[in-house]
Order: C-alpha cells, then structure tokens, then sequence
C-alpha cells in the first residue's frame, strides 16, 4: 500500500509501522520537496528510513523515551518556516 505525502507536507506513521521488526515506535516524515512523494507502507523494518531518506525525505525516528509531540512540532516549526521563504 502507498501514501501520497503532498509538497512541503508533515505525516506521523505511527499506526503504519510493525513495532516488533523496528526499534522505533514512530515516524514523523516530512516532505522539504516541491513534489509530492509516495511512501510505501506499513513499515516493516529499520531500512525503511534508509530507503525513503534516499528519495528525500526527511524521516524522523521517535524512540520509546523520545517525545512525539515536541519532535513532531519542531518539524512542523521548520517546515513552516520553509513554506513562509518560500511564499514571500
């Protein structure tokens, strides 16, 4: 199954990743890019950031003693400051 992640867009995968083949419990993954790509899902290992990351993605492992919350609004923060740059 396949997940369009639109331009200069954010998506959390926590409910697309199989937690016991990785040693992550979620994703953020966030699209710098001006087109839209597709993700592969569910995620079924640890090489699927190695192998997104290559179509340039920027994937963010969140960890079990990791705050989702703070790591996905500091990638919201960026992205949202890309998108005023790239507006005005």
């Amino acid at each position: 199954m396949k997940i369009v992640l639109r331009e200069h867009h954010i998506i959390g995968l926590g409910g697309y990743i199989v937690e016991l083949r990785t040693s992550f419990r979620n994703l953020i993954v966030v699209n710098h890019s001006d087109e839209p790509i597709k993700l592969e899902v569910p995620v079924l290992n640890d090489d699927w950031i190695e192998e997104h990351e290559a179509l340039g993605l920027e994937v963010i492992p969140v960890m079990d003693d990791s705050d989702y919350l703070v790591a996905f609004q500091m990638a919201k923060h960026k992205l949202d400051e890309e998108r005023k740059a790239l507006e005005g």
